[in-house]
């Protein structure tokens, strides 16, 4: 049984008539009594009485045509939802982001995206850029928002977001409180609080690097993976640390940012997915944080407003 036949069955049941349904399905008559036929012939029971004047549904025919409606709205239906899942607009997105993402990128993005594909469930993780992309070349996610550098052939990387470093200290130090910036030479004695290298290269060459031209390496007595938890080993009276300047939007009780004096270094998070087979919900989340990204423009590298 074709799903044509099934079409032509139920435009003739509501017109009743073989002129006006061959009208309605752009066909002629002929065609149309042949292929009435040979759906009869195929469930070997009279589906129409035909007469000179009238066309009626036998009891079969009557029976049928409910059925036969509801599986044309089904094909209607599987029709539509292939064409939406093909454009990304239906289906799951599994996306991966660090920490620092939560505080820039997906602000802004999420809901942009859940406002153009609002179809599409996201399932979150956090986690660091090392285990995200170990997880995106074996297929557990579909995109993910990461610290560079994503060097594999097998990925694509995009910038989305770059922010400049500031001086994140502990309050309960009065000679380091202030508004102005401070002088990294400054913090040579200090012990930092820092993101482990191998999740986070950029982030701690940026910051090492960024001492090393002030004259000192970095007196690293604590390591963490998270930007939280930074801010609150400094707040603890643990260390010092440079962090991004997103993440003064994260007022923390016994921590102050102070600008740098220095040209400071900027820290960049950006999008990254398989390349060449995302599925079309990824390929829509990664145009959409693009399109984001594009209008933030020079704005993304911009130090907040201290307090």
């Amino acid at each position: 049984m074709e799903l044509r036949h099934v079409r032509y069955f139920v435009t003739l049941a509501e017109h009743l008539s073989f002129a006006r349904a061959a009208r309605a399905l752009h066909i002629s008559q002929p065609p149309l009594s042949r292929q009435i036929r040979a759906l009869e012939d195929e469930l070997g029971t009279p589906l129409l009485t035909r007469t000179k004047r009238a066309v009626a549904l036998t009891p079969a025919g009557a029976a049928l045509l409910p059925e036969a409606r509801r599986l044309l709205r089904d094909a209607d239906a599987l029709k539509t939802g292939a064409r939406a899942h093909a454009a990304g607009e239906v289906g799951t997105l599994a996306l991966g982001f660090i920490g620092l993402a939560a505080y820039n990128v997906l602000p802004g993005v999420l809901p942009e995206f859940h406002r153009l594909h609002p179809g599409v469930r996201l399932a979150l993780r956090e986690a660091t850029s090392d285990v995200l992309l170990t997880a995106l070349r074996q297929g557990e996610i579909d995109v993910a928002l990461v610290l560079p550098p994503a060097d594999d052939p097998a990925l694509d990387y995009a910038t989305l977001h770059r922010d400049v470093l500031v001086a994140a200290l502990p309050a309960a130090r009065r000679e380091l409180r202030g508004r102005t910036p401070i002088r990294l030479a400054a913090l040579a004695t200090e012990p930092f609080v820092l993101f482990p290298r191998k999740v986070g290269t950029s982030l701690y060459d940026q910051i090492v690097g960024l001492c090393r031209r002030a004259g000192f390496s970095p007196r690293v007595e604590q390591e963490a993976i998270q930007m939280q938890t930074i801010v609150s080993l400094v707040a603890a009276g643990m260390g010092v640390a440079l962090v991004p300047a997103s993440l003064l939007s994260m007022r923390r009780t016994g921590v102050v940012y102070r600008p740098l004096a220095e040209r400071s270094a900027t820290v960049e998070v950006g999008v990254v997915w398989r390349r060449g087979e995302g599925s079309p919900a990824a390929r829509a989340f990664v145009a959409t944080a693009r399109a984001w990204a594009a209008r933030q423009g020079a704005r993304s590298a911009r130090l907040p407003a201290l307090e």
